[in-house]
């Protein structure tokens, strides 16, 4: 963990200040942690860990940003930019079940350490420091972290994390269009549309659905 003696992340600056910040005070390699499928009333939480390489992006990563900004295919053209330059990725989910067993906080810290661990194995070593997307930081972590309110637009490696997070997320959600038809979760990934509400008043739960969220039919 953090203390006093360390000077804090930037603030409210451009995207990848967080990482001349870390070059600058000698921190080397950082790991970005986001996820993506909190929200939505079906399908996994899915989390990412990305060390990219100390140092400017290539051109290819020029388009990286915070995966809300971009759209489905500029994501999809980054994942493969984002596993080739990167020093490590890992990915770890938390299924449904798993959500309504511990709550969706508990479920997401649970996929981020799993993200976490892969990383840190294809590091082979621990990161200098975790850069968490949000205002809390991840229980349990030994070494140097920081969470960052909106690091998605902050920094790169969260930024990268964002992105592999949400296409992962975004195709297991395909995959389960096609096994539990009617839902149409190709199109709105689990989140609690008017349409998915609809149908899932028609229909009732599948198992993909987590059974402790609340929802209303439409009127």
């Amino acid at each position: 963990m953090q203390t006093e003696l360390f000077a804090l992340p930037p603030r409210d600056a451009a995207l990848g200040a967080i990482e001349c910040w870390a070059r600058e005070t000698g921190r080397a390699p950082l790991l970005g942690v986001d996820e993506a499928g909190r929200g939505p009333l079906a399908g996994p939480v899915v989390a990412a860990a990305v060390a990219l390489p100390a140092g400017p992006l290539p051109s290819a990563l020029a388009a990286l940003d915070d995966s809300k900004k971009l759209t489905p295919a500029a994501r999809e053209r980054l994942v493969p930019v984002i596993a080739d330059f990167a020093d490590a990725v890992g990915v770890g989910r938390a299924d449904a079940d798993e959500i309504d067993a511990i709550n969706i906080l508990e479920a997401t810290r649970a996929a981020m350490r799993r993200a976490v661990a892969i990383a840190c194995r294809r590091l082979g070593a621990p990161p200098a420091a975790l850069l968490v997307d949000g205002h809390l930081p991840l229980p349990g972590y030994e070494g140097e972290q920081w969470p960052l309110v909106k690091g998605d637009g902050r920094s790169h490696n969260i930024a990268a994390a964002s992105v592999i997070a949400k296409v992962v997320r975004d195709r297991m959600m395909l995959t389960y269009d096609r096994r539990h038809p009617g839902y149409d979760f190709a199109r709105h990934k689990g989140y609690g549309t008017r349409a998915h509400r609809a149908a899932l008043a028609r229909l009732g739960p599948c198992p993909i659905h987590r059974r402790t969220f609340r929802w209303t039919a439409p009127e």
